[in-house]
């Protein structure tokens, strides 16, 4: 299998939590693909200005749930703009920009960030191990290399 070929797999893995993650007003999110595109001890990270939220998929999983279901996040998508992929046999690795924009307590936001996300392929294809974010904000801009085209 070629980098290209992997990389392509991997791209759509993400492109897998991203639809899975993205719903518009009056849908509901599908949530419950997520856990097929980790392994089964994954993990989600948000990075920021203060401490990290630290979240297995379960947990990840259910704050997102909870925050739809108590009407909190009524939209969001969540896509990929730019990627660098490293791969080395069964490890690989994607620096992904993306792009976001949602309604959470009825007030709308966008935002643009880096997601580093960690792959291992395994008997049953290529899956997450870990995925850690931060979104751009004053003082933290996206490098140029990471930005699109």
């Amino acid at each position: 299998m070629t980098d290209t070929t992997v990389s392509a797999e991997l791209g759509r893995l993400l492109d897998g939590f991203f639809q899975a993650v993205s719903f518009r007003p009056g849908q509901r999110p599908r949530y419950d693909r997520i856990p097929a595109l980790f392994v089964p001890d994954g993990w989600l990270i948000r990075g920021g200005a203060g401490a990290p939220e630290i979240s297995t998929v379960p947990q990840f999983v259910a704050s997102r749930q909870h925050l739809f279901d108590a009407g909190r996040l009524t939209a969001f998508e969540e896509v990929e703009s730019a990627a660098v992929t490293e791969v080395f046999g069964a490890v690989a690795h994607r620096f992904s920009t993306y792009a976001k924009r949602g309604v959470r307590d009825g007030e709308p936001f966008a935002g643009d960030g880096v997601i580093s996300t960690q792959f291992i392929r395994t008997p049953a294809g290529w899956r997450m191990t870990s995925m850690a974010w931060d979104d751009e904000r004053p003082g933290l801009e996206i490098p140029a290399r990471y930005r699109p085209g």
